[in-house]
């Protein structure tokens, strides 16, 4: 695992816009190179924050091989709406020279049926060759993976290195007990920004895929530092990642619902980034009181922080 590019923190990156709302690949890898240069382990793209169902395969392809070419370590989404779809971006991304795979169970058809769901992880899997790959346990996508299913495909498949787990803090207990926890060779990651205390320290995780992290990659990058420290007996440490995540709250909780890339682009553009601006759909956009109460809280966290530590500010 000493090579995994599932360690640390790594950001799921959301899709700029043109000015005729096509993507802007050159804002993508220019945000990609940003956050690693800042520290993060790699980038996800194209999971839920990259709108991946707003976009032709052509253009996530497209968008994965120019952050692959640019040597941002991706971590590629493999969501779709039928498995062959699914199939052909896992192939691509181990062409292409990607880091890793973030493996989505079928949604739509047959989401429900574990028989279903074995297929269409296996097929993935498979196509993926040799690239490492974690399973994402999302309530949203309607279907809970569970250790047998796991440990079946693993059996098979020596790249499933972990699981991604988006479904908050029983659902990564559940995860951390009967699926990482028996072997070093596997990793848990965080998969909602409200769980990093819980899921490194609690769980044992042993990275974090952030949406937060695209507007504050300081900040999300210091959270996880003393959650690691936390997570080996570090008491101040373990103070301070409570006190810190509980600050950033509000903005992580963001995380959890449907408005999440709405109000993660719109932090962007707070920080002066403008290409983050438009969205794919033209009615997409948060309500004037949404808008208000991020701002708020933006400027009480940020304000909270540099009191806090003056000299990270």
């Amino acid at each position: 695992m000493a090579d995994s590019v599932f360690k640390g923190c790594i950001p799921a990156l959301m899709t700029p816009c043109n000015p005729d709302r096509s993507p802007n690949f050159d804002a993508l890898v220019e945000k990609g190179k940003e956050l690693v240069a800042a520290g993060m382990s790699g980038v996800v793209y194209c999971g839920s924050m990259g709108d991946w169902p707003l976009l032709t395969d052509e253009q996530r392809q497209e968008g994965v091989k120019r952050l692959a070419e640019a040597g941002v370590p991706v971590v590629v989404g493999t969501g779709a709406i039928n498995t062959q779809s699914a199939v052909s971006h896992a192939a691509h991304a181990a062409k292409v020279g990607a880091k890793g795979l973030m493996v989505i169970p079928r949604v739509l058809s047959r989401g429900s049926s574990v028989a279903a769901q074995r297929d269409h992880f296996s097929a993935v899997l498979a196509a993926g060759k040799d690239l490492p790959a974690v399973i994402y346990n999302s309530p949203y996508y309607g279907f809970a993976t569970r250790a047998d299913l796991f440990f079946d495909l693993r059996s098979r498949f020596s790249n499933l290195v972990g699981f991604k787990e988006f479904g908050g803090k029983a659902d990564m207990t559940y995860a951390a007990e009967n699926i990482t926890a028996g072997d070093d060779a596997l990793t848990l990651m965080v998969g909602v920004d409200t769980g990093v205390y819980h899921g490194f320290v609690n769980c044992g995780a042993g990275g974090a895929i952030t949406g937060i992290g695209n507007a504050l990659p300081k900040e999300v990058l210091h959270l996880v530092s003393l959650c690691e420290k936390a997570a080996k007996g570090d008491a101040q440490a373990r103070r301070d990642a409570r006190e810190l995540e509980e600050a950033l709250m509000v903005l992580s909780t963001y995380d959890e619902g449907p408005d999440l890339v709405l109000h993660y682009k719109y932090l962007l553009v707070l920080n002066g980034d403008d290409r983050y601006s438009l969205h794919f759909n033209e009615s997409d956009k948060l309500s004037a009181s949404q808008r208000r109460h991020l701002e708020k809280q933006y400027e009480l966290f940020r304000s909270w922080y540099a009191s806090r530590y003056p000299k990270a500010a």
